[in-house]
């Protein structure tokens, strides 16, 4: 097979392209995708704890917390240990984190109606359903269940 054949070296030049992209859009704003991506969690779902947020974002808590101590430095989020049990921490948006809100999501927005125009409103649909039947088939070979 040819490299360039290959679904993970497909998948990883499309998504470096895309990260790439992002990451110079939200650079005015001094946020990395991953940042944005820990702030839409908090701002759609208020307060999370790490778990919550490597759990959702597909980030290992190692990941979620020295990304979390960047975004703290920069006072945009609080992580707040509970009085009973020190081992538990809560993250919080601050004033400074919701004051990028309505700007970085129009970024967003715009990053993203820019890398698909290419595509139609059906093929943007199909797109999708792709990309889904791949994570799917990856989590039934990770399981061990029958794929098709």
């Amino acid at each position: 097979m040819q490299l360039n054949e290959c679904i993970n070296f497909m998948l990883s030049r499309v998504q470096n392209s895309v990260f790439s992209y992002f990451k110079n859009q939200l650079s005015p704003y001094d946020i990395t995708p991953a940042q944005y991506s820990i702030l839409k969690c908090l701002w759609d779902n208020g307060e999370q704890v790490p778990t919550q947020l490597s759990q959702f974002l597909f980030l290992d808590n190692s990941t979620i917390s020295s990304i979390l101590a960047r975004m703290e430095n920069k006072g945009l989020v609080e992580r707040i240990h509970s009085e009973i049990d020190r081992r538990s921490v809560t993250v919080r948006i601050k004033p400074e984190g919701e004051k990028l809100k309505a700007d970085i999501e129009l970024v967003i927005h715009q990053a993203n109606t820019q890398i698909l125009a290419a595509f139609d409103e059906s093929e943007k649909a199909i797109l999708r359903q792709y990309i889904s039947r791949i994570t799917e088939q990856i989590d039934c070979i990770n399981k061990g269940e029958p794929t098709k």
